[in-house]
């Protein structure tokens, strides 16, 4: 290679003395970076090899990366966020969740308010569905009542119009605030909604202002909770009398005063819990409940961490093996243009400048896969929003925006730097003379630079195994979900809710005529098989908890209460979801509100209070020791049907009659209580689910033309939408290991043909002198499987160390599965094999001839 003026070496020793020094820096930076891109563009399949992974890696934790931003990092959309606080209880006794906001009663409500003194403002709220008319087709939208300091902690104000005032919550005014997509979808953003008259469960309610687009709340429920418009608390009836001090079915928000801070706060909320405590009702007198406050960020996300940090972590090790295999192919590339380097130094070019191309080559890569991988993120953003467990939230807040692009396209340049240095140093650690005195032979790999290449292909095979074995291990623990026994039978079940509003259902004649008829009407449906209502069904989580009493048992000191989900239900709801009969009866007629309470119990909770006794017969009573409750008598036993997602353990459960739970709750009852006003339809047919929903809802349209059904699914799609966050979760870290599995294959594939390639001539003299083409390929298979079997190893050893990580995650499945780490072993082992078996074959079909003539 000769030196000509546009050669570096030689232009530096023309004369430039009378250029100022920051001019002929420029001048050299600008000839570097056009030198640079001649080189690329010389190379197209090495730069779009480059770029294109380094967009996969780029654009992978960028999409990823907003996730986090947006429900992680970002604060949450109200004023001064971190001033906000849950307030709740913690109850000896009932498993709710210990990491959980605590629900409160509505005597605490009030005397939370008035009695702390450590926030500026202290609100409570609840959710209910109500249902909207008068304006085109009945729906049922979720709302939110709320006492209006709640609108004051959350400082936000409204878009149009104000929020409802103090003394419209006391006095039960019927106003209501809108949400902003309630605004534009239901009322088509009309300028004039403020005042205008709106039918809420039928009666009539008046529009006073509309929320931002922005505003959320509560926003711990994700999409399906999500309110839609928002109404005065206005407590009722029951719910001002002393029972109403056991309704744990409310939430509190408040905003600290300056400079309050959590524990200070905490301790005023106690003091008031204890209070309430000495005021109970003699027969609620042995609950026991402390308070909590807890930051309202940490409680809005507690339950989306676990699934984020595990996809960042999947997605940050699929960029280290797009950046290890950058850093292969630069290696290469230094080896490659060693000759060049030391004419160049030869000629006096100044190892500095030689560093700096090095870097701008793997800057510029690197800069344009991440361009190509923030464009790339963008749509990929868009779609995951769509793809998203419902139950996450904030999920309106994830989107691309500026901060994330600057973070991605920061952490490019990063790993351009990064991916430089050793084939910087590589470069520059070229001896002159040695590569001179080769002629025109091919340089070698160096024995340094082959270790290092070496050494990040089995790095790249380590973690990708770690991910695959992830993987496998959530593939298996999802297959194990699926298939396991749900204690009841999904599959030709038609499911809908309704919601019976109060202004025409007052009383509970009314009610019980509309559930029998409806009943009635869906028995003689032709596909009919059993029809049957009830307050919740499996796997929907919606069953309420409730202490009780088996007949003898005695609690000891420490030990909690029992509780478990209670359900009323009506008809053949049994038949109708498959749950199966294992002792006694199922209800029958006779069993109404004029029969001796009866109960059917679950296997989970037979077996937990009568260990080895039939439970037929058994008594139990709802409350504890000190409530006025009547005993009820147990005639069945039923199979554990999930209550929530089937990856979840079966609690107790016990069914009732709907006409029998006002007699069950004794001393609870008021005259104005209306049970069974809200329940779930169930329908086993002789068609597939699907089939059966224009039948159910023509049927309740004949009963009541406005009475909206919601909720309207098969069985099969209610489990399906249960497992949907495990689902999520294998399936994007199945994603992430196959890609890093693919990419670890390219980089074993890379290493092993540049291998081959720099050991042409000497694959032609064995081959000249007499070795068999078998013996080549044996040769540079060897060379493959030793990288494959130490990465391997590696491997399993950090997939045993990180299964920590994953153990929360699994169902049915260890951590350390020997059938998923064996079978992720084997195939990382044979694609790697097959990688190297390509370059093999190439070697083994050198022309010995015509190689050493070439030589």
């Amino acid at each position: 290679m000769r030196g000509g003026r546009d050669d570096p070496a030689v232009e530096r020793r023309i004369p430039l003395c009378s250029e100022p020094p920051g001019r002929r820096a420029m001048e050299n930076l600008i000839f570097d970076l056009k030198l640079v891109f001649r080189q690329l563009r010389k190379s197209p399949g090495f730069t779009a090899t480059a770029v294109l992974m380094l967009a996969f890696g780029i654009g992978s934790v960028t999409a990823i990366f907003s996730l986090v931003d947006g429900i992680l990092l970002r604060p949450l959309p109200f004023p001064d966020p971190g001033q906000l606080v849950t307030v709740g209880d913690q109850i000896r006794g009932m498993n709710w969740n210990s990491t959980a906001d605590g629900p409160v009663s509505p005597p605490e409500v009030r005397s939370y308010i008035e009695e702390t003194h450590s926030f500026s403002a202290l609100g409570g709220y609840t959710s209910e569905d109500l249902e909207l008319s008068g304006n085109g087709q009945p729906l049922r939208l979720e709302a939110g009542r709320m006492t209006p300091s709640v609108f004051a902690a959350l400082g936000v104000a409204p878009l149009m119009g104000r929020v409802f005032t103090e003394q419209e919550d006391v006095q039960d005014v019927p106003v209501v605030v809108l949400s902003y997509a309630t605004w534009k979808e239901q009322f088509g953003g009309q300028k004039g909604i403020l005042g205008r008259k709106i039918l809420l469960n039928r009666k009539p309610y008046t529009v006073i202002g509309v929320m931002p687009r922005s505003f959320e709340f509560p926003i711990a429920q994700g999409i399906l909770g999500r309110c839609m418009l928002w109404v005065p608390m206005s407590f009722t009836t029951e719910e001002r009398s002393p029972e109403a001090a056991a309704d744990w079915a409310f939430a509190m928000v408040g905003r600290l005063k300056p400079g309050v801070g959590v524990e200070p706060a905490h301790a005023d909320a106690e003091r008031v819990a204890q209070q309430d405590i000495r005021q109970l009702p003699a027969d609620l007198s042995t609950f026991e409940f402390r308070a909590v406050v807890r930051p309202l960020r940490a409680v809005t996300v507690r339950n989306a961490k676990p699934l984020l940090r595990i996809l960042l972590l999947a997605v940050t090790v699929v960029l280290l093996i797009a950046c290890a295999n950058l850093a292969s192919l630069l290696l290469v590339r230094a080896v490659r243009y060693q000759r060049e380097i030391a004419v160049r130094l030869a000629l006096g070019a100044s190892t500095q400048r030689l560093l700096r191309q090095v870097l701008m080559e793997s800057t510029l890569l690197s800069l344009a896969g991440g361009l190509l991988g923030v464009g790339a993120a963008a749509p990929l953003v868009a779609l995951g929003r769509e793809l998203l467990p419902s139950t996450l939230p904030l999920i309106d807040a994830v989107q691309m925006n500026w901060p994330v692009a600057g973070f991605a396209l920061g952490l490019a340049l990063l790993t351009g730097v990064l991916c430089g240095v050793a084939p910087s140093f590589a470069a520059l650690r070229t001896n002159v003379n040695a590569v001179l005195k080769e002629g025109g032979r091919t340089g070698s790999a160096g024995g340094a630079n082959a270790r290092l290449r070496s050494v990040l292909v089995v790095g790249e095979i380590a973690v990708a195994l770690v991910l695959l074995t992830a993987s496998g291990l959530l593939l298996r623990s999802y297959s194990k979900m699926s298939s396991g026994d749900l204690g009841f039978e999904p599959e030709h079940v038609t499911t809908a809710f309704y919601a019976l509003p109060s202004a025409e259902y007052r009383d509970q004649a009314r009610v019980n005529a509309f559930n029998e008829d409806l009943l009635r009407r869906l028995d003689r449906l032709p596909a009919t098989e059993d029809a049957g209502l009830a307050t919740a069904i499996p796997t929907s989580e919606m069953a309420g908890l409730f202490s009780f009493l088996p007949e003898g048992y005695s609690a000891s000191d420490g030990v909690p209460t029992p509780s478990a989900d209670a359900s009323q239900v009506m008809g053949n709801y049994f038949r109708a979801m498959g749950i199966a009969l294992l002792e006694g009866r199922y209800f029958t007629e006779a069993d109404n509100a004029q029969g001796a309470p009866v109960a059917v119990v679950n296997h989970e909770l037979a077996t937990e209070y009568w260990p080895g006794e039939n439970p037929l017969g058994k008594r139990l009573r709802l409350g504890t020791s000190g409530m006025k409750t009547p005993w009820i008598t147990v005639v069945g036993e039923v199979a554990d049907a999930k209550d929530a997602s089937p990856d979840r353990k079966t609690g107790t459960q016990f069914y009732v009659p709907v006409v029998q739970w006002e007699e069950d709750i004794g001393s609870f009852a008021t005259p104005g209580d209306v049970n069974g006003n809200n329940l779930y339809v169930a329908v086993r047919s002789k068609l597939p689910g699907t089939q059966m929903e224009d039948g159910l809802r023509r049927t309740v349209r004949q009963m009541d033309p406005q009475l909206p059904l919601t909720h309207l699914a098969t069985m099969t799609e209610v489990v399906s939408e249960s497992e949907a966050p495990r689902r999520f979760n294998t399936v994007l870290v199945s994603v992430f290991a196959l890609s890093a599995v693919v990419l670890a294959v390219l980089g074993i594939y890379g290493v092993i043909a540049f291998s081959v390639a720099a050991r042409v001539q000497e694959m032609a003299i064995r081959l000249a002198l007499g070795a068999e083409r078998g013996g080549i390929v044996r040769l540079v298979l060897n060379s493959g499987l030793k990288l494959a079997a130490l990465g391997c190893v590696l491997g399993l050893a950090g997939a045993a160390a990180a299964s920590s990580l994953l153990r929360s995650f699994l169902y049915g499945v260890s951590p350390f599965d020997p059938l998923v780490m064996t079978l992720a072993a084997v195939a990382v082992f044979l694609l790697a094999l097959l990688a190297a078996a390509m370059p093999a074959r190439r070697a083994a079909a050198v022309n010995p001839i015509r190689a050493l003539r070439g030589e």
